[in-house]
Order: structure tokens, then C-alpha cells, then sequence
């Protein structure tokens, strides 16, 4: 029986920029995703998106699955990683910020990272064609807890049905952005009728925990494959639940 169910977290999938760049690590290039989506097909699991992952967290299915989720956007999420999941069969959640569709990561220029393409609405709809899922990441990527609570429900419900109606289907997961929330935020996702939400905390998803404070399990630029193993069969990342 599966106890726990590992949530990979990715951001980029491309070649890192020059050594000291902010958040540099959030990269991983595509040659290193598709060892692990290998690695992973060959230890015998299924990748999946959000809602196929449901199921398995609420205790009502068993088996060897890992969810895979990308933050943000990213155009080369598409360009680069979809080929991999295609040729392993798996599914994704990638989490969009839906009023930032076409342009690029601009809440983070001002610590300088590298502003970075993300995918537009045709682009999206592409992404979802291809059988992958498009999940809510708020209006604009802020801060939730910043925020007076009218403005951080608006990002968080106007997040939903500004993509659906952009995708023509139901968003029913979302993510935090900075994995910045209070109580008031995980009350905001519930009203708004999301079925899942994902933090940055970090550890493998158990059946007991509120589905929309779901832990994940961050893969960096410097995760090799036996990293990736421990991350995913052993307590290594549980360890290190707030």
C-alpha cells in the first residue's frame, strides 16, 4: 500500500545561467529531466498531473506514482519538457499565472534573475491538448500574505476562471506563489472550489494531509539521480517537514 506520495516540484527546464545567478537552481537542464523521467519509468512509476494524483492521495488507489507539477509556466516547460513526458506516458500539472501569460517572470526582476520567457494563451492551450494539466498559480505571482484579503481572494478565484475560460476546462489545483499563505488564504482556495492546492514545504504527500496545504519535493539543478531516488522512496525529504 502506498503511504506516501511524492509531489516533484520543477521550474525550468533548460540550460543554467552563468555561475551566481539568482536562483540558479531552479534550473534543470532537459538532458538531466530526461534521465530522471527515465529513471523514474524505470523503477516502475507512473507520473501524473494533479487530478490523475487525486485518487492516490485520498487513499482511494494504491500504486507506484509520483505527481509532477511546474511552477510558473515557463515556456520551455512546453518546448522542453512535454517531449519527455509524451515519449514516457506521463502526466503533469503545470501551475499558471494567468496575467502574465506571454510575457515573462517579472516578479522576479527585481533580485535579478534572468527574465525568462512564458507561455502565452495559445501556447497553454497547446500544453493541455497534449493531454497535460493547467493548474492556477494567482493573477499576478505576489506575495499572498502582502496582500489586503480582497485583492488575495481575487488573485486566487479570478486565477481560476480567467484560465478555464482561456482553456475552455475545469482548473482545479492550484499553487501558492512564493509558498507565501495564512488560514485565511487555504479558506480563500476552498471557496473558490479548487480540489487541491501545493505549497514549497517540503516532504512526501500523506492521505492525512489537508489537500490544499500539500507538501512537494523540490528538484534542483544539482539533484542527480540518486538524489532523485532518495527523494523519492525514502524518508530523506519527510525528514524535512516544517
Amino acid at each position: 500500500m502506498t503511504a506516501v506520495v511524492p509531489i516533484f516540484t520543477y521550474h525550468q527546464i533548460d540550460e543554467a545561467p552563468a555561475r551566481g545567478a539568482p536562483y540558479r537552481s531552479l534550473y534543470v537542464s532537459p538532458q538531466a529531466f530526461a534521465r530522471q523521467m527515465s529513471l523514474l519509468a524505470t523503477l516502475g512509476y507512473q507520473g501524473l498531473g494533479m487530478a490523475a494524483l487525486m485518487p492516490y492521495l485520498r487513499g482511494e488507489k494504491t500504486g507506484k506514482v509520483v505527481g509532477i507539477t511546474f511552477d510558473d509556466g515557463y515556456l520551455n516547460t512546453l518546448t522542453n519538457a512535454l517531449p519527455v513526458l509524451q515519449r514516457f506516458g506521463f502526466s503533469a500539472t503545470c501551475y499558471f499565472v494567468s496575467h502574465r501569460l506571454g510575457r515573462t517572470n517579472d516578479w522576479d526582476a527585481g533580485i535579478g534573475v534572468a527574465q525568462t520567457l512564458l507561455m502565452d494563451a495559445t501556447q497553454m492551450r497547446q500544453w493541455a491538448a497534449a493531454g497535460q494539466e493547467v493548474g492556477a498559480h494567482s493573477r499576478n505571482h505576489q506575495h499572498l500574505t502582502r496582500l489586503p484579503l480582497e485583492e488575495a481572494r481575487a488573485e486566487i478565484a479570478f486565477a481560476k476562471t480567467e484560465l478555464e475560460h482561456l482553456t475552455g476546462q475545469a482548473v482545479r489545483h492550484f499553487c501558492y506563489p512564493f509558498g507565501s499563505y495564512a488560514p485565511e488564504h487555504v479558506a480563500m482556495v476552498r471557496e473558490a472550489g479548487y480540489d487541491s492546492a501545493t505549497t514549497t514545504a517540503r516532504g512526501r504527500a500523506r492521505a492525512a494531509d489537508d489537500a490544499l496545504q500539500l507538501p512537494r519535493v523540490p528538484v534542483a539543478r544539482s539533484t542527480t539521480r540518486v538524489a532523485l531516488w532518495l527523494k523519492l522512496a525514502t524518508a530523506y525529504e519527510d525528514r524535512r517537514r516544517g
